[in-house]
């Protein structure tokens, strides 16, 4: 009478241990990147947080504040800024540059982009390597050749001047990041557009543009971001208060002995606002922007 013996072989041993499914089904190892990843946004949004709860203190509890959360908020600091100093001018001024840049820029750009991708010309690579080439010159050593060129076109203290400057600097990333855009387009899509008769501009704005997207927005993005944010340039061309961007009169909050920091705050907060929208707008394109442009 022979009697059945089962034979259990042993578990092959991974060497990971305390990597199997945990709380939620979340492995031990995801739970600690998340967990990274959380302390990092939060050490990232806490300035921002704080800020905008301070723009809510009442004026007089306003330095001695350690809470997040105001005790007593008010929304007078919103007001006061808003009304006061020429706020809401900076603000429309900031919003036509940055717009107009982008819009400049954007379409400038797409059509350096378009020739760089599809046609040969006589030092090509030499001309696209000396646009990368001006990304390593800071701004700041341009200063006072922009002013004497600015001074020259008789565009100095005007918006046009600073729109003119935002769209030269911002060109050569812009044009760096749509080119490998468009070199990765199948030449096939627009061989066939062409056969059906389209021209140049109909196979760009019609076919390239709408494939490229994601890098448009992208681009958009960064270039709304630094008009908006710029300083030094717009300080140095603009001299009256009515051509002001807004961190050139977020200035005005600051005074020689006092600094109204409820308003100032509010202000900040203000102007952040725009920004973070233009993000949130451009987000679903981001991510696919940032990992197909340049590597291509």
């Amino acid at each position: 009478m022979t009697t059945a013996v089962e034979i259990t072989s042993p578990r092959p041993h991974s060497g990971l241990t305390g990597l199997g499914p945990g709380l939620f089904g979340i492995r031990k190892r995801n739970r600690a990147r998340l967990a990274v990843a959380i302390g990092l946004a939060l050490f990232s949004l806490g300035p921002l947080l704080y800020m905008v709860s301070l723009s809510f203190q009442p004026n007089g509890g306003l330095l001695g504040a350690t809470v997040l959360i105001p005790t007593h908020p008010t929304v007078q600091n919103y007001v006061q800024a808003w009304t006061e100093n020429s706020f809401s001018r900076y603000f429309v001024n900031s919003l036509i540059v940055s717009i107009a840049t982008v819009g400049i820029t954007v379409v400038i750009a797409s059509l350096a982009a378009f020739a760089f991708a599809r046609y040969q010309f006589p030092f090509k690579e030499v001309i696209f390597y000396i646009f990368l080439a001006s990304l390593a010159v800071p701004n700041l050593l341009l200063l006072i050749p922009q002013f004497l060129l600015m001074d020259r076109l008789h565009l100095l203290d005007s918006l046009m001047g600073l729109i003119l400057l935002y769209v030269a600097s911002n060109l050569p990333f812009t044009i760096f990041l749509l080119r490998g855009f468009f070199e990765a387009i199948p030449r096939e899509y627009e061989e066939s557009f062409r056969l059906d008769g389209a021209g140049t501009l109909r196979v760009l704005t019609s076919l390239i543009a709408p494939l490229s997207l994601p890098a448009l927005a992208v681009v958009s993005m960064f270039i709304f971001s630094a008009a908006w944010d710029e300083f030094p340039v717009a300080l140095t061309m603009i001299s009256s208060s009515q051509h002001y961007t807004l961190p050139v009169g977020l200035a005005d909050f600051i005074g020689v002995h006092t600094v109204a920091w409820g308003p100032f705050f509010a202000a900040s907060v203000i102007a952040t606002v725009p920004v973070v929208v233009v993000f949130l707008v451009s987000l679903k394109w981001f991510r696919s922007g940032v990992s197909l442009g340049a590597i291509r």
